[in-house]
């Protein structure tokens, strides 16, 4: 019988991608083939391609433990996705994603992070060499820590992150690390476990272990403790729906969360964007900027939502709300002593790229300790000064 080869198919074999089985995989109409590169990449049989916004860049594997379904993601150089679905998510260089994973809109997967096999993520964000084992499920949440492939922060196999709660709201999201001291990839991993959860929102300081089979219900702020999970206490109590336990943490936690996820904008436009190269191309930049917009949106949907059913019902037709997310959604309201550091730390990293090139990791991690603390304290300017102002709404708002 003769079979004919799709013409999406054919252009990209004449492009140098390696197609095993060329009749056993399908690359829909929309699939723009020029953001496809044809040096090195191999999609093996079963895959499906999906999605006008799909990047992938050089040397990427695709398929080779089980079919993969991939729509609207963008994927860089020498990355691996070995089996699963794959839905508005980035993958930068040499990150490895195991058989079995799930991974949702919103997800940005940075360097050598690596995953095992059965992994469940949505508006989810590892930093460089952070390793999840297998059948995890690790949504809305933020994980830094870490200075190499052989000094990374992991989540042992079946640990759970939380993010449902008996009021059926989703303000949940942890912060595993931070923004302004994880990017400059000198700070001591962090260990979560196996069979053990987190209870979100949670915040966790670099340095912190915690035991197999501990499910952590409260924050550590402190650097480098050990936390060891006793048994339960059985209780059977009354429960009153719509009321949330401690909401002054709980809402303090998200906001602290978006807050450093508008640092993590702030350090793409103006640190990544100086990275851009043929490895680094400005639509994976791009892909960067809008899923952790996505992700931004997401958590101030769900924090509204939080507020919406613990107050009264009037808030629902609050004006807050858009100062609230311009709050998140802009660089407005930095100090000019701040503006004066940032462009200080730029520059370092601009001579930086001159002498190391556009390698990104290579050029962080040669950073001084000086000079990586110039950029922390830029970051953290921007945490501390949205968390005060969106803070400052919310208590206006609720005080009417």
């Amino acid at each position: 019988m003769n079979r004919n080869i799709a013409k999406k198919i054919e252009e990209l074999l004449s492009k140098g991608v390696v197609f095993p089985d060329p009749y056993n995989v399908s690359i829909s109409d929309e699939v723009d083939t020029e953001r496809i590169s044809g040096n090195g990449v191999i999609i093996y049989p079963g895959c499906k391609i999906y999605g006008s916004s799909t990047l992938i860049l050089d040397g990427v594997k695709i398929g080779y433990e089980g079919p993969v379904t991939l729509k609207n993601c963008q994927v860089g150089s020498d990355v691996s996705l070995k089996g699963g679905f794959f839905k508005d998510s980035v993958f930068l260089k040499g990150s490895v994603l195991g058989y079995g994973s799930h991974l949702r809109e919103g997800t940005i997967i940075e360097e050598e992070a690596r995953i095992a096999h059965t992994v469940g993520l949505k508006h989810t964000i590892l930093f460089p060499y952070v390793t999840l084992g297998s059948l995890i499920n690790f949504c809305d949440c933020f994980m830094s820590g870490g200075t190499s492939r052989k000094d990374h922060s992991e989540v042992g196999s079946s640990y759970i992150h939380f993010n449902y709660t008996p009021n059926q709201d989703k303000a949940t999201p942890s912060l595993i690390g931070d923004v302004p001291k994880g990017v400059m990839l000198k700070q001591r991993p962090i260990f979560l476990g196996g069979q053990g959860g987190i209870v979100g929102p949670c915040r966790l300081s670099f340095g912190t272990i915690i035991a197999a089979g501990t499910i952590c219900r409260k924050d550590e702020l402190r650097p480098d403790r050990f936390i060891i999970g006793g048994a339960g206490k059985n209780k059977n109590i009354p429960f009153y729906p719509g009321i949330s336990g401690n909401i002054t943490r709980i809402v303090s936690n998200n906001i602290i969360y978006i807050a450093n996820l508008t640092a993590l904008m702030s350090w793409y436009n103006n640190v990544r964007s100086q990275f851009v190269s043929s490895d680094f191309p400005e639509t994976l930049l791009t892909g960067l900027q809008e899923k952790l917009n996505l992700a931004i949106l997401e958590r101030i949907k769900r924090l509204k939502e939080l507020i919406d059913k613990t107050y009264d019902n009037k808030r629902k037709t609050s004006l807050i709300w858009p100062e609230i997310k311009r709050c998140f959604t802009t660089e407005e309201n930095i100090s000019s002593d701040m503006i004066d550091i940032k462009n200080s730390f730029l520059n370092i990293v601009d001579s930086a790229i001159k002498k190391y090139g556009k390698e990104y990791l290579l050029v962080i991690k040669n950073l001084t300790d000086e000079e990586s603390d110039l950029g922390t304290q830029w970051l953290q300017s921007i945490v501390d000064i949205k968390t005060a102002l969106a803070l400052k709404l919310l208590q206006a708002d609720l005080s009417d």
